[in-house]
């Protein structure tokens, strides 16, 4: 047996016993979780974010299941999370209002890059949470479990 065929052989068997408790954890709390990358601006790529969520948030609510979402905002996307120039802010306060199962995640390093560049304090809406970098996040989210989803 050549090296390559046991490493082949342990990365599956380590694969196999891992499978199961994946499976069995997603069995016990029966509930979903779906990260949404916006990086993109502009209206239309937010509405669609923000109908992705309110659809996905929809249907499992209708099967009387959870899911916890979590839209990463990074990129020209910070756009959509900016109190002074968001062209969605009346959807997202009712996003706030009506969806407490919806998090909305600004990106630490997009806003020092735009503060930077404007040489002013980006205005994001109070209801983001921040996270120094938007990719690092989506990387643990998936590295969770979690479906990411770029629209």
């Amino acid at each position: 047996m050549n090296a390559i065929t046991a490493w082949g052989r342990g990365a599956a068997l380590a694969l196999a016993l891992a499978a199961p408790a994946a499976a069995q954890s997603q069995e016990t709390d029966w509930q979903h979780h779906l990260a949404l990358q916006l990086s993109e601006g502009g209206a239309p790529a937010m509405q669609e974010v923000l109908n992705i969520a309110a659809n996905v948030s929809r249907f499992y609510g209708s099967q009387a299941e959870e899911v916890q979402i979590r839209i990463v905002v990074f990129g020209r996307g910070m756009d959509m999370l900016r109190a002074d120039r968001s062209p969605v802010l009346e959807r997202l306060e009712s996003f706030r209002q009506s969806m407490p199962n919806v998090a909305f995640v600004a990106c630490q390093n997009t806003i020092d890059t735009l503060e930077r560049n404007e040489g002013a304090p980006v205005p994001v809406l109070s209801m983001a949470e921040r996270v120094e970098a938007g990719v690092a996040e989506l990387i643990a989210l998936d590295e969770a479990g979690w479906t990411i989803v770029r629209p």
